[in-house]
């Protein structure tokens, strides 16, 4: 169940990083505040990927590399899914090669015992 967590929080802490360094180009307000919007921002983001982290690393009994390469792999692929979804930017060939790499290392960390 830790790693469930993990992933979600993750994922949600992706997400959330997306909108705040990407929102200045959806709406006026982020462009206008990015003070304020790294100071609420960075604060929840930072919790959720320290408490991410914690559950991760409790799955793996200890390990560190193995979130690390969750977090990265997650971030590219929620950047894939709001960069499509807001911005109709399509995958093309050389960013659909990077997302399947992301999704194997999460499969190399999750099955490779």
């Amino acid at each position: 169940m830790p790693l469930l967590y993990g992933f979600l929080l993750f994922f949600v802490g992706q997400a959330l990083i997306w909108f705040q360094t990407n929102g200045q180009f959806i709406w006026p307000w982020f462009k206008k505040n990015p003070l304020i919007i790294s100071i609420l921002g960075g604060t929840i983001i930072s919790y959720l990927f320290i408490k991410a982290t914690a559950y991760v690393v409790e799955h793996f009994e200890g390990l560190l590399w193995p979130g690390r390469f969750i977090g990265f792999a997650s971030g590219m692929i929620v950047f894939a899914i709001c960069t499509w979804a807001f911005f109709g930017e399509t995958i093309n060939l050389k960013t659909g090669i990077s997302l399947a790499l992301a999704t194997m290392l999460i499969c190399v960390q999750l099955f490779w015992k």
